[in-house]
């Protein structure tokens, strides 16, 4: 936690462009945006994924977004959030992006390698989730 950029930025350590602040949430600008307005919503709890953060620390984080997609005026957005060195996380603090598209070249770009799904094996996988859920 020591390490973490965006502990860091909570605490002070590092300077950010900061848009918004509550005790449990911190909004600022990306200095690496994809788009004018790409934002990043954090919560002030660490955690490296979504998993690993209490429910009452993110119940500002869609709302915080909402309120800079309006103060952006952004029409068309992406709110992208990754879990994983895989996932393409790259800081290992949950946060979430707001990346206004303004038209079809700035903002984030998306390949989606959609596959037919087997019905039944569809079916199968949803009561295996519901169950643990």
């Amino acid at each position: 936690m020591a390490a973490c950029i965006f502990c860091r930025i909570i605490k002070g350590e590092i300077p950010a462009l900061k848009l918004f602040e509550s005790e449990k949430t911190l909004a600022f600008l990306d200095i690496g945006p994809l788009s004018k307005g790409h934002a990043l919503v954090i919560p002030k709890y660490h955690g490296a994924k979504l998993a690993d953060i209490p429910d009452d620390q993110l119940s500002e984080i869609l709302p915080t977004i909402k309120k800079l997609v309006t103060a952006t005026g952004a029409t068309d957005y992406n709110v992208l959030q990754n879990n994983g060195t895989i996932a393409h996380q790259q800081v290992h603090h949950v946060h979430f992006h707001m990346i206004p598209k303004p038209n079809e070249t700035e903002g984030l770009g998306i390949s989606w390698p959609a596959t037919s799904g087997d019905m039944e094996q569809l079916k199968q996988l949803c009561e295996d989730i519901k169950s643990k859920m």
